[in-house]
């Protein structure tokens, strides 16, 4: 009789755990920001939001002008700390016009600005997990940093806009642009271990007219060619904010708070889907996709 009252009683416990509700797992968020040169001042407005509302980050990733962004965020710099930096900065702050074969701009400068920039130097230090992306300009494949290391040389790479910047030399690769290969590193916030992705696309302003020189005639095919690759970082994504930044030129430095204005609100308009994700059961990735335009 008493094992069969303990076996009875195992049942129930057995039968409770059953009608328990699901815990729910607190969703961890990866913020993905693509390039966009002045107009990536866009994704301190989106910042700004997010931490206002209080929606907490578990990475963050960036190509270009992103990975600027995104490393003075994950080092613990504040959005407003930031927005003050990005409003007041200027195309020589990171440049210096430099005539070579292979570009006719140097990045040294881009060390120091962001020396005063960021609160912490190096990828295993920084309080928010980090991910950057460059080109490797031989093979063509996208060359992920986010471990250890210091994030200078990998930022100026991702930065290295083809035949404005000369490429960065780092160990045996030299290394252009991250949005050469990756518009958007959406799929490195899922590796650093993102269940939810919030891509952030700064689209390009419309071409009116036809390109004047050289570098229109890059920019615009760099263009062209992200367009024909959207597919891949949105299938990564589960939800992505859009700005509309009208017709800022990409060295648009001077619109500095149209610019933040505009990240803002587009992040404002996404703050209740992200704000659902943490009311219920953490859903795949594949079954939550929203656009804000």
């Amino acid at each position: 009789m008493g094992r069969r009252r303990a076996s009875y009683a195992a049942i129930d416990r057995l039968k409770r755990l059953r009608q328990r509700p699901a815990a729910v797992v607190a969703p961890r968020i990866g913020l993905a920001l693509g390039g966009g040169f002045a107009r990536g001042i866009a994704h301190v407005g989106i910042l700004r939001t997010l931490e206002r509302h209080g929606i907490p980050l578990h990475c963050i990733t960036g190509v270009s002008a992103g990975s600027i962004v995104a490393a003075a965020y994950a080092s613990g710099a504040q959005a407003d700390d930031i927005a003050r930096v990005a409003s007041s900065m200027r195309f020589r702050d990171v440049a210096r016009w430099s005539l070579g074969r292979m570009g006719v701009m140097g990045s040294e400068r881009m060390k120091r600005f962001l020396e005063g920039l960021l609160k912490t130097y190096r990828f295993e230090e920084m309080p928010l997990p980090l991910g950057v992306v460059a080109t490797d300009l031989c093979t063509g494949e996208p060359v992920s940093f986010r471990d250890t290391g210091d994030v200078f040389v990998p930022i100026r790479a991702s930065c290295s806009y083809p035949g404005l910047f000369r490429p960065v030399h780092a160990g045996d690769r030299l290394l252009v642009d991250g949005a050469m290969s990756v518009e958007i590193p959406a799929l490195l916030a899922r590796e650093l271990g993102a269940t939810h992705v919030v891509s952030v696309w700064l689209p390009p302003p419309p071409c009116r007219r036809p390109p004047a020189d050289v570098f229109q005639v890059i920019r615009r095919c760099f263009q062209i060619m992200q367009g024909r690759s959207e597919s891949g970082w949105r299938r990564e994504s589960d939800l992505v904010i859009i700005p509309d930044l009208k017709a800022i030129e990409w060295n648009g430095f001077d619109a500095g708070p149209e610019l933040l204005k505009a990240g803002e609100e587009a992040a404002l308009a996404a703050v209740p889907a992200i704000q659902s994700w943490f009311s219920g059961p953490v859903l795949g990735a594949t079954t939550v996709r929203e656009r804000f335009a």
